[in-house]
């Protein structure tokens, strides 16, 4: 082990060295450090620069972040027990272009940690904050800009992110382009940002990411010989642009904010190219700069992965000014919604009531309507809501965002919503990363909390746990979902993304469809998929109709959007196998999604509690995937169940605990 630590620490000091030359990526050094190096002042650079390797460990001591003790180039890596996570990499954080990471005087070093729970909606009903931190100062030695350097590693990942006071009022822009390298043999999911957030994912060798190519976060990869996983992302999005991947063709990922994503199709589509020109630009902060956290979530199975805290652990706890009870408020209601869009239905205003009259009928909390609102008057709004209101149903409007980018036009927008009893909004078209994006994002949510209303975001970037501080937005898209008819593979996208997307935050997939849109997938994968994508507003893209008429109609009904726990088996496998077991008041589901190639599994039923349990099981019907086969049983925690899956197929079981006699 002493070899091996011997090894990590000159293997930072390499990179770093190896870095020195290029650090500034092809960028020249500002003028004012030219200026001052002609004139011969003299800076701390030529001065010996006393730096120390500094290490973080998680509760547990299996997970570590080491900040490398080269003064001239900061570097880091992570580590899970002896296998590498990330490879000895550059930090790169640049203001006013600067670059802060070059050259450092190392000040105080301070230590502490964090040990919390609170109440989440999500794969569990119990968030555990438990980390260890450091606060390093440092100070620039040419610009003589002081800054932190804040690091938090968990028992399933690290994070880190610069803290750079400034003066109030005061603006400069920051840049960013540390590098996330990742060890040879590593397999890695990745979707590029041609459709921004809502391209299919690609499977690919590390080594094989071309320089140039770009991929939006999260990027899982699968790290050599089974030893475990990883996913980068970012945290606490807000009062800054948003992080893409850039591939730097040597296995290297660099942070690219906004302005330097390529654009994409939806967003020349919507705004034209000369606006994105216009967002190619850095953006300014004013005052203190705080990046959001820099995440690389850290696992040995892919249970540990689903159900990391990570994200929401480094946002701030929502304000009791706007959500006295936290995620408890009672406005904030997690639900099933119903949306007449990608299934057909009557579209007219009484057809729209029908939509509210079958929510109902299937006991979903909401039900969410395209823009055709817009053309009702008040009175038919009042009607509308009122009709859903006496069957436990809210409703959601959708709107534009190009039609509140003024606080003039949300808070008429807002008003009107709210005054006509209008529970909240989905909010669509966002389409960039850019900074003015994200304070979009937070306007409205803040708004919206005002008038207690609830939101979805489609068009929209990755979730970064915000929805902790703000759990009035129940969802967002941000994701491949059933509205891309030309989707054909979409068993083994499926079960991709319960290990990509998914673990950014809950995503609006819309999900469930028995016509053609679920292509290479039967009906028992598409009800299976209502278990395994979870989300606080779980949106159903089947006409309702359809689910009331199903066999299975009993099953889908009692799944929840939230569940109180969570259970990836190890039979998953991403793109070929997910298969779940969640608990919710005390009634458990089975649900698998199998990919392209069929597979039958033997599952030990061990997740059950003691006693029996009467379980109604949903089967892939044999020769036919627009069927489904049902079965009652009775079942134990000894039990093992047999579950045979079509290609394409799917399997969902609920187990309800019979009552002592």
């Amino acid at each position: 082990m002493q070899r091996r630590n011997g090894w990590i620490v000159a293997a930072v000091g390499l990179i770093a060295a190896l870095c020195l030359a290029d650090v500034n990526l092809g960028q020249e050094q500002p003028s004012k450090q030219k200026q001052r190096q002609k004139q011969g002042q003299t800076s701390r650079r030529s001065q010996r620069v006393k730096m120390e390797q500094i290490q973080v460990a998680s509760p547990d001591g299996k997970v570590k972040l080491t900040i490398g003790p080269n003064a001239e180039r900061l570097t880091f890596m992570v580590t899970l027990g002896d296998k590498i996570v990330i490879e000895p990499s550059i930090l790169v954080m640049k203001v006013d272009d600067y670059d802060l990471s070059s050259g450092v005087v190392l000040g105080k070093v301070e230590r502490y940690e964090i040990n919390e729970s609170y109440p989440w909606h999500g794969a569990h009903s119990t968030a555990v904050n438990h980390c260890n931190g450091v606060r390093i100062a440092l100070q620039h030695d040419l610009s003589f800009i002081n800054y932190m350097l804040e690091v938090r590693v968990f028992n399933d990942g690290v994070a880190f992110r610069h803290v750079i006071p400034g003066d109030e009022g005061a603006s400069r822009v920051p840049d960013e382009y540390t590098t996330f390298i990742i060890p040879a043999g590593a397999t890695v999911w990745h979707q590029d940002l041609s459709g921004h957030y809502e391209s299919a994912y690609n499977k690919d060798d590390i080594s094989e990411l071309k320089a140039g190519q770009w991929s939006g976060p999260p990027v899982t990869f699968e790290l050599p010989g089974g030893a475990g996983y990883g996913a980068i992302t970012e945290a606490n999005l807000v009062n800054y642009s948003g992080m893409g991947l850039e591939a730097d063709g040597r296995r290297g990922l660099i942070t690219g904010l906004g302005h330097r994503q390529p654009l994409n199709y939806p967003f020349e589509l919507r705004y034209g190219r000369e606006e994105g020109k216009r967002l190619a630009k850095p953006a300014a902060v004013v005052g203190t700069i705080t990046t959001p956290w820099r995440v690389v979530m850290v696992a040995s199975d892919l249970n540990t992965l689903v159900n990391s805290d990570i994200l929401p652990n480094l946002c701030p706890a929502p304000d009791k000014k706007y959500f006295p009870e936290g995620i408890d408020t009672p406005w904030v209601k997690p639900g099933r919604a119903v949306w007449r869009y990608l299934d057909g239905g009557d579209g007219s205003f009484e057809g729209l009531k029908g939509f509210s009259r079958m929510a109902g009928e299937l006991g979903f909390e909401y039900h969410i309507l395209e823009g055709v609102w817009s053309r009702w008057s008040d009175e038919q709004i009042k009607d509308i809501v009122e009709y859903s209101k006496e069957r436990g149903v809210r409703l959601l409007f959708w709107k534009h965002s190009n039609q509140l980018r003024t606080p003039e036009a949300r808070e008429a927008f807002f008003n009107k919503l709210h005054g006509l009893g209008v529970a909240g909004a989905k909010i669509d078209f966002f389409d960039h990363e850019a900074k003015e994006s994200i304070d979009l994002y937070e306007e409205l949510l803040k708004m919206a909390a005002e008038r207690q209303m609830v939101l979805d975001f489609h068009g929209a970037n990755k979730p970064t746990g915000r929805n902790r501080t703000w759990p009035n937005e129940l969802v967002r898209e941000a994701i491949r979902g059933m509205e891309s008819s030309g989707l054909r593979e979409r068993a083994r996208h499926e079960t991709i993304l319960p290990f990509t997307r998914y673990l950014a935050g809950p995503a609006d997939y819309t999900t469930i469809h028995f016509g053609a849109r679920r292509a290479d997938s039967t009906w028992a994968h598409q009800i299976a998929s209502f278990a395994i994508f979870a989300s606080p507003m779980l949106t159903l893209a089947a006409n309702p109709q359809s689910v009331l008429d199903n066999p299975a109609a009993n099953v889908i009904k009692s799944i929840p959007p939230v569940w109180n726990q969570t259970i990836v088996l190890p039979e998953s496998r991403i793109g070929e196998l997910a298969i779940f077991a969640r608990c919710a008041g005390g009634t458990w589901f089975l649900a698998a999604m199998c990919g392209p190639q069929g597979k039958t599994i033997q599952v030990p039923l061990s997740f059950l509690g003691e006693g029996s349990y009467r379980a109604m099981l949903v089967r892939d019907q044999k020769e036919k995937a627009d069927a489904v086969a049902l079965e009652e049983k009775t079942m134990q925690r000894g039990s093992t169940l047999t579950i045979e899956m079509a290609n394409g197929g799917g399997f969902l079981a609920r187990f309800v605990k019979e009552k002592q006699r």
